[in-house]
This record gives C-alpha cells, structure tokens and sequence, in this order.
C-alpha cells in the first residue's frame, strides 16, 4: 500500500543504468544501480554504503528504491550498512513484465528479494519492509531463518480484515485521489497503467479475504526467529492498529515502537527518527 508517497521522478530514459557508479539522485551521492536477471525477470536495484551489515528494502504496493526510500538510501550510516533497494517484478524499473497479482504474489517478491541478494553476493543481511514490502519480508525471514539477520516492518498486516477490506476500497479509484498523491505514481506508470495496475492491486489484496481469517502469513510469524522491530504509525489511515498488535503477539521476541504522529509513511515524514530507531535497532 505505497500510499501518500513524496517520492523522486524516474528519468525517461533507461540508459547508463547497469552496474555504474552514478550520482543518480540530487540528494544521494556514490549509489550503484544496475539490472540483474533473477528467477527469469530484471531486477532494477540500487545500492549504496560500503558496510559491513547488508540491508534489503522492500517497497510497498507499485513502489520502488526511490519512489519509496529516499531518505533511508541517503541517509542510513554508509560505514556500517550496505543498503540495496530494488524494483520488485513489474513495478519501476523492474518491467517489463507488466505486474499481476496472483495467489502467491508475495511468495515470489520475498523469493526474488533473497535470491537478488544471493546473486549481488550477500549472505546473511537484514530486511526493512514497508507495507506490501513488510508482508515480504515476513515471509521471507520465516522462510529463511539462515539469511535473514534481522528484520524492520511497517504499515504491514498479515491478514486482511473486512474493515482492510473497506479502506481499500475507499482508494480503488484513484481519479478520486488528490494529484499531490496520484503525480509520483503517474510519472512511474503513465495515469492510465497506473489506474489500471493499482485495481489490480486492490483485488490481488482482497483476494486473501476469502482464506480462513483472511490469512496472508499468519501461520508464518511464529516461525520468524530473527530480532523483529515493528513500527507503527498511531495515525496511519490504512493499517488499523490490530495490526501491529497481531504482529507483536506472534513473532517470538518482536519489539513495538508506536509513532504518535505517524502515518503510513512515517519512515518518509519523520525519516530522521526513524533512520535512528532502525540503526540503533540493526546494532543490537
């Protein structure tokens, strides 16, 4: 659910993008992006810092490495992390292929996440997933507990709820939307694939409605054995705050920290804070 974003325009052209040294983005200097083919597709990725812990972040619904996580490639300690963001499957620059939703859409993102980070020569790293890229990487800790090192999610749920249900369909069509909130996505998509690939979206997601108590990875999060961080924005309008406490309940030994002021892009709007709450929480 990447929604409310302030993200950054995507160039036109695709060109001067494999594996070079760029400075691709006013604000953030020495980035590395390229193209590597993972489980049939390209995956676009960008990675920067030069430390000793790798991180993986996962974006949200149609998200990106630079739609999404902006101040995190700019900011998190480049001496202590690596950071790697990437385009999952048909979202930025991750296409073609065209994005669909099948039954398993999340499955394959948290595959192809660890299997791009497998084939760029990390071993074990940690994962930041925010919204749809925090139900990712719930599936992918629990489904490899020998990888994933620690782990930070946000605006993420692991069931979808007949209230879920509501509020997606209150944002399904976004001509409804304000154009502050619909631009960044139109510059990614062009207006009409993205109407189209975000109804796609709304009815992959709703599709989990219909398994027993609307199950996503419940049965997953008490297997998750890495150190969980849940963060969550108290007045996030999309991730109804039952949310969070299920996460908590569930994962064995997982923190929450609660944003008063929050919303769904906390990680956006109060990006120092929560740069500092992850980095403090990746040392321990």
């Amino acid at each position: 659910m990447a929604l409310f974003l302030l993200g950054r325009r995507f160039p036109k052209s695709r060109a001067g993008i494999n594996r070079v040294m760029t400075a691709i983005q006013p604000h953030c200097t020495s980035v590395a992006s390229g193209r590597q083919h993972v489980n049939g597709v390209d995956l676009y990725y960008e990675q920067t810092g030069r430390g000793k812990h790798p991180v993986l972040l996962i974006p949200g619904a149609l998200g990106s490495a630079r739609t999404d996580f902006g101040p995190q490639l700019k900011s998190l300690n480049k001496e202590r992390f690596t950071v790697v963001g990437w385009d999952p499957r048909g979202y930025g620059h991750s296409r073609p292929p065209d994005r669909d939703f099948p039954p398993d859409f999340f499955e394959r993102d948290a595959k192809d996440g660890v299997d791009l980070m497998k084939a760029l020569g990390f071993g074990k790293f940690s994962v930041l997933g925010w919204s749809d890229g925090g139900i990712t990487a719930l599936i992918a800790a629990a489904k490899n507990p020998d990888l994933i090192r620690s782990m930070v999610v946000w605006g993420s749920n692991s069931f979808v709820s007949q209230e879920d249900l509501k509020l997606y369909a209150a944002v399904r069509d976004v001509s409804r939307w304000s154009v502050r909130m619909r631009q960044p996505m139109e510059e990614v998509y062009g207006a009409e694939a993205f109407a189209k690939t975000w109804e796609a979206w709304v009815d992959g997601i709703a599709q989990f409605a219909k398994r027993p108590k609307g199950s996503i990875c419940m049965e997953l999060l008490p297997i998750v054995s890495c150190p969980t961080l849940i963060i969550h924005g108290e007045k996030d309008p999309m991730v109804p705050g039952f949310h969070p406490e299920f996460l908590l309940k569930h994962i064995k030994g997982s923190r929450l920290h609660l944003m008063p002021e929050g919303k769904h892009n906390l990680h956006l709007r109060y990006a120092d804070e929560f740069n500092k709450l992850v980095e403090d929480f990746l040392q321990d």
